[in-house]
């Protein structure tokens, strides 16, 4: 792929030879998703069955399937670790009722397709998901090179814009020929993809593009401003910059394109904080001291991105903290309790952690990473002092009160930390810190920790709830009941007996552990 020029929402691909071709198809394939309709157009020999085939070679994971046109049995099926494709040449066909007889159109919401002559489909394909593809042979060079012309509805519009813009970006990085593997994500929008160069270096694409703003729910902002979510990828970059410049393991940024929201970022490696029985204490230990060592600096609060382009780190304010809690009240109460609370009640729990927020903010703040546990923590033991301990997924880092990121370390929202385990981080961070500082209150630093674990454990029994029923992410239940035993656990502080109070009246099923 060697040019891309956009007019009218159409991206035109010059593709020199048949790896460049080869190259295309690898991309789609990476952003393709079941309901998608890959619509290929073009004369005869102008490498339509070419492409599709390479991008069935890709959504299977097999270099060598067999994949012939199905010039004769018009529809072929194929089963893929991704999923379902169906592989369609209708150039025999001469009406689109004929569609019905061969099930062309039947569930394919949740299938792949690929079809060659798709204008002989008339309008049975479905508008919104396809992305249509004409291909031409370049008359500047007719043996090997091919003009691909790409352009979709809504829905493909920035998912075509990423897949070519990290084309543009890994070519130019000296990565265009690296294998990409999909990484698991994280609750987010976010994707993540390994990639590995022909001498096993690896390095990570992170693809982040600027949040949409959601539907105004407060004070005229979404959700997302309110709570400080990172609306562009520049917050990662400036707080990998600042955490770099302190000499901890964030990962080196190796190429960019920050208009996108796409970094290719070094691969800190596989080996976490987690064994097979669960926490290494020692690694554990080792994140507690971390926490400890960056709390002791003055830290800046305006970090640069990139020339004339700077990023302020947000407060987490009381709007932020107080509309996480919230969330217990409209996805956990009615979805998981059963329960729908009278306005006087919400209230009622909005006054109590009003009083709980005054004691936060009244103390100094200082940077935090926000999901400092397990899934954000890599283990490099090749590295020295707190350089071991890896960082990742720090985007979303405030200015708050230094005990939410040890709260989020020592409640780990994914393992089991035992409470014995977690009294040791408590003693290694008071430790740390009173190691550079004599007069470090451990006693209030306690009490600081007990409420923002039942301030971050409220709000993340709201999430799992959300992402259950809103999103259909139903796994994330499976570590509700580890998220209400901390909530237990936090409000057993006698800072929290009114809380508590509140939770055992409204939410009684919290208590019922058996």
């Amino acid at each position: 792929m060697s040019d891309d020029i956009r007019r009218a929402g159409v991206h035109r691909l010059v593709l020199t030879d048949e790896a460049a071709t080869l190259r295309l198809a690898a991309d789609l394939a990476a952003i393709l998703k079941p309901g998608d309709i890959v619509a290929l157009s073009g004369h005869l020999g102008a490498g339509k069955s070419m492409l599709a085939r390479a991008i069935l070679r890709e959504l299977a994971d097999d270099p060598e399937l067999e994949a012939p046109s199905p010039t004769f049995t018009l529809v072929q099926s194929y089963e893929t670790p991704r999923g379902t494709v169906l592989h369609a040449d209708l150039y025999r066909v001469r009406s689109p009722d004929e569609l019905d007889d061969i099930g062309l159109i039947e569930d394919i919401e949740r299938l792949v397709t690929l079809v060659e002559w798709p204008d002989r489909a008339g309008t049975r394909l479905p508008a919104g998901r396809r992305l249509d593809i004409v291909l031409d042979v370049d008359p500047q060079n007719p043996e090997t090179g091919r003009i691909a012309n790409l352009s979709g509805g809504v829905l493909w519009r920035q998912r075509l814009a990423i897949a070519i813009a990290t084309r543009q970006m890994l070519d130019e990085a000296g990565w265009g020929d690296a294998t990409r593997d999909y990484m698991q994500g994280d609750a987010s929008s976010r994707a993540y993809e390994r990639l590995t160069q022909s001498d096993g270096t690896s390095a990570v694409l992170m693809i982040s593009p600027p949040r949409p703003d959601g539907p105004a729910i407060r004070l005229g902002k979404p959700y997302s401003a309110i709570a400080h979510l990172a609306e562009t990828i520049d917050a990662f970059v400036a707080m990998d910059k600042g955490l770099r410049s302190l000499d901890y393991s964030a990962p080196q940024i190796l190429a960019q394109d920050l208009s996108t929201g796409l970094l290719l970022i070094e691969d800190l490696g596989h080996d976490g904080v987690i064994g097979p029985d669960g926490p290494i204490p020692e690694r554990y230990e080792a994140a507690a001291r971390l926490l400890a060592d960056l709390h002791r600096h003055t830290l800046p609060t305006i970090l640069p991105v990139a020339e004339a382009r700077d990023h302020v780190v947000p407060e987490y304010d009381r709007g932020a903290m107080a509309i996480e809690t919230e969330l217990i009240l409209e996805w956990y109460a009615p979805h998981i309790a059963g329960v729908t609370l009278p306005a006087v009640t919400q209230a009622e729990f909005s006054r109590i952690w009003g009083r709980l927020f005054d004691e936060i903010l009244a103390a100094p703040n200082t940077w935090t990473l926000r999901d400092f546990h397990s899934p954000n923590l890599i283990w490099l033991p090749q590295r020295e002092g707190h350089g071991k301990v890896g960082l990742i997924d720090f985007q979303d880092a405030v200015l708050g009160h230094p005990a939410y990121d040890l709260v989020s370390l020592g409640q780990d929202a994914r393992v089991d930390v035992p409470a014995a385990l977690e009294l040791r981080l408590l003693a290694a961070y008071g430790s740390a810190r009173r190691g550079d500082d004599e007069q470090f209150d451990l006693a209030g630093f306690a009490r600081a920790y007990a409420i923002l674990g039942a301030q971050r454990n409220t709000k993340i029994a709201g999430i799992f709830a959300r992402l259950d029923k809103r999103d259909g992410k139903p796994i994330y239940l499976t570590h509700l009941p580890r998220i209400e035993a901390y909530l237990r656990r936090n409000l057993e502080h006698p800072a929290l007996a009114e809380l508590k109070a509140w939770y055992e009246a409204h939410l009684p099923n919290l208590f019922e552990t058996g």
